[in-house]
């Protein structure tokens, strides 16, 4: 069975970085229309699990790889956000981060320094803070 799921998907998409946000954003909404019960909300988790076939099933590579293209493109912006907020969360067992009053640049100092005085790497402006 495993071998013959595998050449029917050959030569097809598959899996993609939007294939699994209209994947999760269908599984929400259906979470959400199980208590609101609308069967216009249903129609939309449909229509947007039908799409998710239809593209992973796909033989057209270029038009899905421009497409998750464009996807990744709108969405890069708030990936690097949540990328660094993840950066900032592990550094804080062992890092504070401050921000410069005048220039308003992260300055990150090691915990358990006491108080220290601060100068901002770009504007070079002095201030004290507690590690």
């Amino acid at each position: 069975m495993k071998e013959k799921l595998i050449r029917f998907m050959q030569g097809r998409y598959g899996v993609d970085q939007l294939y699994r946000f209209i994947f999760f954003l269908a599984l929400v909404l259906m979470i959400i229309n199980t208590f609101l019960r609308n069967p216009m909300l249903n129609l939309v988790v449909y229509a947007l699990l039908i799409l998710d076939i239809f593209r992973m099933l796909s033989k057209n590579h270029s038009a899905r790889y421009a497409e998750n293209q464009k996807y990744l493109q709108l969405t890069a912006k708030f990936r690097y956000w949540l990328d660094q907020q993840k950066k900032l969360w592990q550094e804080r067992k062992y890092h504070h981060i401050y921000t410069c009053p005048k220039c308003k640049q992260k300055i990150r100092i090691p915990k358990g320094k006491g108080k220290i005085m601060v100068r901002c790497p770009k504007c070079h402006f002095e201030f004290q803070k507690r590690s």
